[in-house]
């Protein structure tokens, strides 16, 4: 059995976030959380593909320094862009977390990685393998437009996005 991760002494709870600062954007409690750490944050690197993530295992292999991923499928319910393997990846490059505007897969075994896993649903079907999409420009997901360097805390209660430059 996994020990829980280490709890986070920087983490901010969502729910003290939101009551601070009630205009901070919150993401549409749309996610379904499947990775092994929760809570996570970080500042934001965007990706927006369509039903390919090669961008994503890109970006995985990078030094994630204690960022979070935020891929923007477009509510894709197609395939999955994300599973095991890349996640793996993504948690020994050390990233805090992944948000998927779509899918992922091999749900049991993402439960036992050390990141932090947001996604809309399971699904068995790879994605394609084009290295098509955009990296580093705003997304729109869950009602909410996040910019790359916007700081993300995600916890049980929800999402919070603090934008870039603003101090909260």
């Amino acid at each position: 059995m996994t020990p829980p991760p280490i709890p986070d002494a920087d983490f901010i709870p969502t729910t003290d976030l939101s009551d601070a600062h009630p205009d901070a954007p919150v993401l549409a409690p749309v996610f379904r959380d499947y990775g092994g750490r929760s809570p996570f944050h970080g500042p934001a690197v965007t990706l927006r593909i369509e039903d390919d993530n090669p961008l994503v295992r890109a970006a995985l292999e990078e030094p994630g320094g204690g960022r979070v991923l935020v891929v923007d499928n477009g509510d894709s319910l197609n395939c999955a862009v994300l599973g095991e393997m890349l996640a793996g990846i993504g948690a020994r490059s050390g990233w805090a977390g992944v948000i998927v505007n779509g899918c992922v897969r091999d749900v049991a075994a993402l439960a036992a990685v050390d990141l932090g896993i947001r996604a809309l649903a399971p699904h068995p079907r790879r994605s394609a393998k084009r290295g098509l999409g955009e990296r580093d420009v705003p997304v729109t997901l869950a009602g909410v437009t996040v910019h790359p360097g916007d700081h993300l805390h995600a916890d049980e209660d929800g999402t919070v996005v603090r934008p870039a430059g603003r101090n909260f």
